[in-house]
């Protein structure tokens, strides 16, 4: 995905023709991967293929099955029973766990008679791919009123193989079917780009921005991930880079129960964790909508004065509102936190994603890999630990001469020890190994207190 992305870290906001500034979303070094990576998603499914096709051949037992359709799920207690319907006929499916990820249409939404409740907002957004030879810089352009008048807002965007994105703003109650004639669409891109821009157009479409989520993702054996979760905007890239959060934060829950390493209140965390990350995404779409789109006068005259602030003074840039960009979310108040330290850097307290370092001639994030781990730093800790069955990969690292590692993990302190999650998200953090206290986190971070409560 690296590869074949487009990898870029900067953006620009504009105002009529005016740049009113410029931002960094990565402005540190010491990071593997860059802010974020514009891939199509054709592309990105065609990489998850071979990725399940390389693990099939390695002997996972995956089955991929093309051309079935689910007609009825009915849940029970402890399991789902699946009407499967195929060109060659019907079968029924049993599964202890069903994960619903059937997009925020989801049928298996329907079938169970679960809402989907939220916003939708009245304007209308069209989405013109153009296939171009350009100059300009890999960098996320967005305009307010832009002087090219295509549009009450833009949005231009690299994406892989000379394919550009530009999002055009075009207000309520539109006729769809005019808007989306090749020649209205050329002209609005056109008067972007300039006369003399050679380009083709790639794909086109029009949408509006709806904010939902589901009361709960969990109902019984069946776990909703995805759009069939929750949606929001495409602004910002909250609606894919969370569908991957959403497994992140499921795949190593699922696989400890289904091994009978951790009670079945570990799931309830999976819903309580990732409404958490959705309501924030929504929050965060909402108000980009609201600012984008003021919805009155009073409204628009704070937004564009804003945008005035925003030229000369720098505070006023931390409340323009472009599509804030997703972020990893921090799980604040989780049931599976456990202790901290208040003198550690805020960044890494229990909940939060590992920041990257590089460490030797490898990657933090790449050491830590998929399990628990025992992160230790400057401090002594046994070379193997386990508690309630589960060894723990210790890692252990040196903060001396590590800018980086100090900054993000130590702050002030000499030494730490973190206990960190299998999705690399931080369980808890001392200033020592105590091996009691380690395991009584664990256990915390396996959902046992949840039960023993």
């Amino acid at each position: 995905m690296l590869a074949k992305g487009v990898q870029w870290n900067v953006g620009k906001v504009f105002h009529d023709n005016r740049l009113l500034y410029e931002f960094n979303l990565l402005p540190e070094n010491d990071h593997a991967f860059p802010a974020f990576v514009n891939l199509q998603q054709p592309l990105f499914e065609k990489f998850l293929h071979e990725a399940i096709v390389k693990a099939q051949s390695q002997g996972a037992p995956i089955e991929i099955r093309g051309g079935n359709r689910i007609d009825v799920v009915v849940r029970h207690e402890d399991h789902v029973t699946i009407d499967v319907m195929t060109p060659d006929g019907p079968y029924v499916l049993e599964a202890d766990w069903l994960v619903a990820c059937d997009g925020a249409r989801s049928p298996i939404r329907s079938m169970l008679g679960l809402g989907f409740d939220g916003r939708v907002f009245e304007d209308n957004f069209l989405i013109a791919d153009v296939k171009m030879k350009a100059d300009f810089p890999t960098e996320r352009w967005f305009w307010f009123e832009p002087h090219f008048k295509s549009g009450d807002s833009a949005l231009l965007h690299k994406q892989p193989d000379d394919i550009w994105r530009i999002d055009f703003q075009l207000g309520w109650n539109v006729d769809r079917q005019k808007e989306l004639q090749p020649e209205n669409i050329r002209a609005r891109v056109s008067a972007m780009l300039g006369p003399n821009v050679d380009y083709e157009l790639d794909w086109c479409s029009i949408y509006k921005f709806q904010c939902r989520r589901m009361d709960k993702f969990r109902h019984g054996p069946v776990l909703f991930a995805g759009d069939s979760a929750h949606q929001v905007s495409p602004f910002g890239a909250r609606g894919a880079n969370s569908g991957v959060q959403d497994a992140d934060n499921l795949g190593w829950k699922l696989a400890l129960v289904v091994h009978g390493l951790a009670p079945d209140a570990l799931l309830d965390t999976y819903d309580s964790e990732r409404v958490y990350g959705a309501d924030e995404n929504i929050a965060n779409s909402t108000r980009a909508t609201d600012f984008i789109t003021p919805k009155s006068a009073i409204s628009k005259l704070f937004r564009d004065a804003v945008l005035q602030l925003a030229e000369t003074v720098p505070f006023a840039r931390t409340v323009v509102n472009s599509g804030r960009l997703s972020m990893p979310c921090t799980y604040d108040g989780s049931p599976l936190n456990g202790p901290d330290v208040a003198s550690f850097p805020a960044r890494t307290r229990p909940g939060s994603p590992c920041p990257d370092a590089l460490i030797g001639a490898d990657w933090l994030l790449h050491l830590l890999g998929g399990n628990f781990t025992l992160l230790a730093i400057n401090a002594d800790v046994p070379t193997t630990f386990s508690a309630y069955g589960i060894p723990l990969s210790v890692l252990s690292v040196s903060g001396r001469d590590n800018k980086a590692l100090v900054e993000r993990y130590l702050g002030h302190a000499t030494r730490a020890v973190y206990l960190i999650r299998p999705d690399q998200h931080v369980a808890a953090r001392f200033e020592h190994f105590n091996a009691k206290a380690v395991a009584a986190a664990l256990g915390r971070a396996l959902a046992k207190e949840l039960v023993d409560a």
